[in-house]
């Protein structure tokens, strides 16, 4: 008898935490949820802007905020160079040959992307848009 009373007590208390007002700061925000990260934030492409691809295809990753900006941001530092070469759009040394290459085959974190995940078509458009150096 005694546990039962426990239980109820228990239950009681749980029904009532559940009823009461939620303390300001606890809880989702009063405006909405928070907006969209930005490296999730991949524009529509129409398969004709290699930044729209880029942003499309590549944009999770490599975006503001992205894994791949992060570790190629921490390359960048070691390497004495200014943290912006993180962001692939900033970079000028790379060719659209070597964006190809590294895109069909990965490298190091990176995997490779198949004629699936990115046509033939769209590739070329993203490596000219990226592949600012001289070839």
């Amino acid at each position: 008898m005694k546990r039962a009373a426990i239980l109820l007590t228990l239950a009681l208390a749980a029904c009532n935490q559940a009823d009461a007002p939620k303390e300001s700061g606890k809880g989702p925000p009063a405006g909405g949820p928070p907006p969209i990260p930005p490296y999730q934030m991949r524009a529509d492409s129409d398969g004709s802007s290699g930044q729209a691809l880029f942003s499309n295809k590549c944009g999770a990753c490599h975006l503001a905020g992205g894994m791949g900006t992060n570790l190629l941001t921490k390359q960048m530092m070691m390497a004495k160079r200014p943290p912006t070469d993180g962001l692939l759009e900033n970079r000028t040394d790379l060719t659209p040959d070597y964006v190809a290459a590294v895109v069909r085959n990965g490298k190091m974190a990176m995997p490779r992307l198949t004629r699936v995940d990115i046509t033939d078509e769209q590739l070329e458009s993203v490596a000219v848009y990226l592949g600012k150096a001289k070839s």
